[in-house]
């Protein structure tokens, strides 16, 4: 049976990117509109009406704009915004976030797909959370660095077109230092977390990629569990997962990580550092920023929805 989807928006970074995962695909007929029609709001109300599964890569306030067309026809919805991610009345699109979650998302009518380093933190921050190794009340900081593709067309031009007015060869940049992200609130819903996390983010001089990590002080945790307990943890949550792994605990630690690695898939890797003698630990997460991260996590999410294997269209590298 083929399914007929809808992407609104899919001019965008996201919409793009899961199209040209889905196209070629006999399981999927993909609705498109012209130019024009793009900007009529009854054509995409039409086409959403007409879709099985309309998917929505467009900015907050289009989503809601977008969300509240569906009412009335039986179109399901995955929004790739940041609209309702934190709205108990969505189900949030991480597939490997708690045992039951494939089904929830398989079953829903309206799924919302994980921010981009918010699907990194929580994949690192809920498994010791519900462990009990880290109590939900914890001041957990989150630093991150992504390719530039995250920030959408205008974050790309200013890289790659030398003629767009804020072009730059910046190496590195730090952003968001007013500490307001779009990305905390779903961090701290998803993840478990009672307390505000402080979130730094920055930007690199390299499209697509991203690291995430999480510094802890492991004589500040209940028990000071060691960093064996943290990669324990996170190796049985995630223990027959297809696209989310975790690393061996290294002795020693390879020389660097790269944020470049995994492009191109929709692949998760989970890292723990640690040093026993300082009573430190760093818990890292590699992927694809426009893979897991954004498009990638969508199509994985249409096809639990289609009821077709998890992976269909979709690349690992691991």
């Amino acid at each position: 049976m083929t399914a007929t989807v809808f992407i609104d928006g899919e001019v965008g970074t996201t919409g793009l990117q899961i199209k040209s995962r889905l196209e070629g695909r006999k399981d999927v007929r993909l609705i498109h509109l012209s130019d024009s029609a793009r900007k009529d709001a009854a054509a995409r109300k039409d086409a959403i009406a007409s879709a099985d599964v309309a998917i929505l890569c467009l900015p907050d306030d289009a989503a809601r704009e977008a969300a509240a067309m569906v009412k009335g026809s039986n179109a399901r919805v995955i929004d790739a915004s940041t609209a309702y991610r934190t709205d108990p009345d969505w189900v949030y699109g991480f597939p490997e976030l708690m045992p039951g979650q494939r089904d929830k998302i398989a079953h829903a009518a309206r799924v919302s797909n994980p921010g981009c380093y918010a699907c990194s933190a929580v994949a690192l921050l809920r498994p010791l959370i519900a462990a009990g190794i880290l109590p939900a009340d914890s001041p957990v900081t989150i630093n991150a660095i992504s390719g530039y593709s995250g920030g959408g067309k205008k974050m790309i031009a200013s890289y790659e077109d030398k003629s767009a007015p804020d072009y730059t060869e910046s190496p590195f940049r730090v952003y968001a230092l007013g500490l307001e992200h779009k990305h905390v609130p779903e961090i701290e819903k998803q993840s478990g977390l009672t307390t505000r996390p402080l979130f730094v983010p920055s930007v690199g001089n390299f499209r697509q990629g991203m690291i995430v990590q999480v510094p802890l002080h492991l004589a500040q945790l209940p028990g000071r569990p060691a960093p064996a307990d943290l990669h324990a943890a996170l190796a049985s949550h995630y223990q027959g997962a297809r696209f989310v792994t975790v690393a061996p605990l290294a002795d020693p630690p390879p020389a660097n990580l790269e944020a470049e690695t995994l492009n191109g898939t929709n692949d998760l890797k989970l890292y723990v550092f640690g040093n026993v003698q300082r009573g430190h630990a760093v818990l890292m997460a590699v992927s694809d920023n426009l893979g897991k991260g954004a498009s990638g996590q969508a199509v994985q999410n249409l096809n639990l929805m289609l009821g077709v294997p998890e992976t269909t269209g979709l690349t690992t590298g691991l």
